[in-house]
C-alpha cells in the first residue's frame, strides 16, 4: 500500500513539473497591445521584408544563381527577418 502511494506521489509531482514551463508560456503570450508608434513600425517592416523578398524572387525569376540571390536577400533583411531566408521557412 506505501509503495503505491508514493508511486503515485511521483507521478503527480512528474505532472506538476511538467505543467511549469507551460504555465510560464501562456504567461508570455500575455503581452500588451502595441501603441500606434509601435504598429507603425511593424507594418514597415513587414513591408520592407516583402520588397525584399519580392526582389530575391525576380532576382531568381532573372536567372541569376539561387546563391546570389540570398546573398542579396541577406543583406536587404538585415535587421528585419530571422535565420537565413529572412523569417521564411525554406522548402528545399
Amino acid at each position: 500500500m506505501k509503495a503505491n502511494w508514493m508511486a503515485g506521489l511521483g507521478v503527480a509531482l512528474i505532472a506538476a513539473l511538467l505543467a511549469f514551463p507551460a504555465v510560464a508560456q501562456d504567461a508570455k503570450k500575455k503581452e500588451k497591445p502595441h501603441g500606434a508608434d509601435e504598429v507603425k513600425q511593424d507594418i514597415a517592416d513587414h513591408r520592407a521584408m516583402a520588397e525584399a523578398h519580392l526582389n530575391a524572387a525576380k532576382c531568381l525569376e532573372s536567372g541569376k544563381a539561387e546563391k546570389q540571390c540570398l546573398a542579396q536577400l541577406a543583406k536587404d533583411c538585415k535587421g528585419l527577418g530571422i535565420g537565413k531566408y529572412c523569417g521564411m521557412k525554406h522548402r528545399h
